[in-house]
C-alpha cells in the first residue's frame, strides 16, 4: 500500500470514536487468530495501535488522584463502553466513572480517599505489590460506600443518590458497586477462562461452565458481567447462547429464558444489534472497508440464533431478531439498489456532439463505484440469511449484463473516435475494465484491456475472447 493510502487510512481511523476503534481492533485481532486477511489485519491493527498510543501520549500526565481513580476502576475495564453506545446487562458506561469518583471524594469516602492518595504518593515507582494491595483496599472501601448508599436501609436516599449524578450514572453506580464487591472473584474467573474460544463446542462449554462456578458470580446482577468476560474471549460472540442452551438442556426459548443463563441470549441479540448499527453507519458514510467482516458477523449470528434456538415469531426474542434482520435488509437494499445507476452514469455512451471539450471521468467516483460493486458481490454470500436474496441476485445479474455489453461497445467506440473525445472514451473504457475486474475476474479484464489497446491503435481485432 502506498504512503498516501496509509495516511488516508490513518486519517479515517483517527476520526472514528473510541468505541468503534476498539471494536475494529477486536475484529482484526480475531481475523489474525483465524488466519484470515493477515496482511490487511496487521496493517490496520498497526495503525490503530499507533493512534491509541498517540492519543494516550498527548494526554497530560495525570495527577496522583487520577492514578488513584485508575487503580479503583481498573477491575471495571472489561465491562466499560464508550459514550453514546447503548449498554446491555454486563456493561458500564465509561462516562459514569468521573461522577462516581467525584461523589466518592465528596460524600462517599473522602477521608479514606485522602489517606490512600497520601499512601500512593509515598510509594516508590517500582512498588507494584504495594500498589496492588492499595488498589484492593481502595476497591473494598468504595464498594462499602456504594453499598451503604444503594443498599437497603432506613430513610429516603433519593436526594443522596441525586448528588451522584443523573439516572444513567446511578444505574452504573449499582453495577460498579457490585463488581467492586466481587473483585477477587472477577480476577479468579479471568485466570480460569481459556485465552481464546474459537469454536465454542462441548469441551469449551464444559471448561467455561466450570470456570463460572463461583457462587458470587452466579447472582442475577453479576452473571451478565461474568458472561461478558466469556464473550470477549470468543471468536464468534453469538455462540454464548450455547452456554444457555446447555444449562437449560433444551433449545426451547421458554426453557432457556427460565434459567439465569437466559440473559446470554439477550446479550447476543444486543451485540448483533450494535454490529448492525455500525454497518448502517459505515454504509451511510460510504466506508466499505469493514462491511464484509460485519456482514459475516451478522450473517453467522442471525443464522446461529435461528437454527440453534427454537424461537417463536411473537416472542420478545423472536421479535428482536426479526427487527435486526429487517434493519439490516433495509440498509443493504437501499444501497444495493443505487449501484446500477452509478455504473450507468459512468459508462453511458453519449453521442460525440454531447461530450463537451475537456470532459473527464472522476477517478474518485470510479473507485467508489468499484467499492460498491464489490459490496454487492459480498452481499451475495450472505443474502439469504439477511433477507436480501432477491434484490442482490437481480442487481448483480443486471450489473454483469450491463457492464459486459457496455465494455464491448465502448471498446468499439475507440475505433475512429474523434480526437476531441478520445480521452473521455478511453477513461470510460478504463472504468469499464475496472468494473469487469470485480464482476468477471482478472483474466476477463485483461482480455478487454488488450482489446481496448488494439482498438485505440486501429487494429481490427475482436474485442471478445474466442
Amino acid at each position: 500500500m502506498s504512503q498516501t493510502s496509509i495516511e488516508r487510512l490513518r486519517e479515517y481511523l483517527a476520526q472514528l470514536p473510541p468505541q468503534a476503534q476498539a471494536l475494529l481492533m477486536r475484529e482484526f485481532e480475531r481475523a489474525l487468530e483465524r488466519g484470515q486477511d493477515t496482511a490487511v489485519a496487521t496493517l490496520v491493527l498497526d495503525q490503530l495501535r499507533k493512534i491509541v498510543r498517540k492519543t494516550e501520549a498527548e494526554e497530560a500526565t495525570p495527577p496522583r488522584t487520577d492514578d488513584l481513580s485508575r487503580l479503583l476502576f481498573q477491575v471495571l475495564e472489561p465491562f466499560l463502553v464508550e459514550a453514546g453506545a447503548l449498554i446491555r446487562a454486563g456493561q458500564i458506561r465509561r462516562s459514569s466513572l468521573a461522577p462516581i469518583w467525584q461523589w466518592l471524594g465528596r460524600d462517599g469516602a473522602p477521608a479514606k480517599l485522602s489517606e490512600f492518595e497520601a499512601a500512593l504518593a509515598r510509594m516508590p515507582a517500582d512498588s507494584a505489590g504495594q500498589v496492588e494491595a492499595l488498589a484492593s483496599k481502595l476497591q473494598a472501601v468504595a464498594a462499602d460506600a456504594i453499598f451503604e448508599l444503594t443498599g437497603p436501609g432506613g430513610g429516603d436516599k433519593s436526594r443522596a443518590l441525586a448528588r451522584v449524578g443523573p439516572p444513567n450514572v446511578i444505574e452504573d453506580l449499582y453495577s460498579t458497586g457490585a463488581v467492586l464487591a466481587v473483585r477477587e472473584a472477577i480476577g479468579t474467573l479471568n485466570e480460569k477462562l481459556p485465552r481464546s474460544l474459537r469454536a465454542f463446542g462441548d469441551a469449551q462449554i464444559a471448561s467455561v461452565t466450570a470456570a463460572l462456578n463461583i457462587p458470587v458470580l452466579q447472582t442475577p446482577q453479576m452473571l451478565p458481567f461474568a458472561l461478558s468476560m466469556v464473550v470477549q474471549r470468543m471468536t464468534a460472540p453469538w455462540q454464548i447462547i450455547r452456554l444457555a442452551i446447555k444449562i437449560a438442556a433444551s433449545d426451547d426459548e421458554i426453557r432457556v429464558a427460565a434459567t439465569p443463563y437466559g440473559v446470554a441470549v439477550t446479550m447476543a441479540l444486543h451485540d448483533l444489534s450494535c454490529v448492525a448499527a455500525v454497518l448502517r453507519m459505515d454504509i451511510k458514510r460510504g466506508h466499505f472497508d469493514n462491511v464484509a467482516g460485519n456482514l459475516k458477523t451478522l450473517h453467522d449470528g442471525v443464522r446461529g440464533l435461528r437454527t440453534e434456538l427454537d424461537l417463536r415469531n411473537d416472542s420478545a426474542w423472536g421479535k428482536q431478531l426479526t427487527s435486526i434482520r429487517a434493519d439490516i435488509s433495509n440498509a443493504l437494499q437501499s444501497e444495493i439498489d443505487s449501484v446500477p445507476g452509478r455504473v450507468r452514469r459512468i459508462l453511458r455512451q453519449r453521442a460525440e456532439k454531447d461530450i463537451p471539450p475537456g470532459a473527464r471521468i472522476d477517478s474518485t467516483e470510479v473507485e467508489e463505484t468499484v467499492a460498491l460493486i464489490d459490496f454487492v458481490a459480498t452481499c451475495r454470500n450472505y443474502a439469504s440469511e439477511l433477507a436480501i436474496n432477491e434484490v442482490t441476485l437481480r442487481t448483480y445479474s443486471d450489473l454483469q449484463q450491463y457492464v459486459e455489453r457496455s465494455t464491448e461497445q465502448l471498446v468499439q467506440s475507440l475505433r475512429g473516435a474523434d480526437h476531441k473525445v478520445r480521452t473521455y472514451r478511453q477513461q470510460q473504457v478504463q472504468a469499464a475494465i475496472r468494473f469487469c475486474q470485480v464482476l468477471f475476474g482478472d483474466d476477463y479484464a485483461s482480455l478487454m484491456s488488450r482489446a481496448a489497446e488494439n482498438a485505440a491503435t486501429g487494429e481490427r481485432k475482436s474485442s471478445r475472447a474466442s
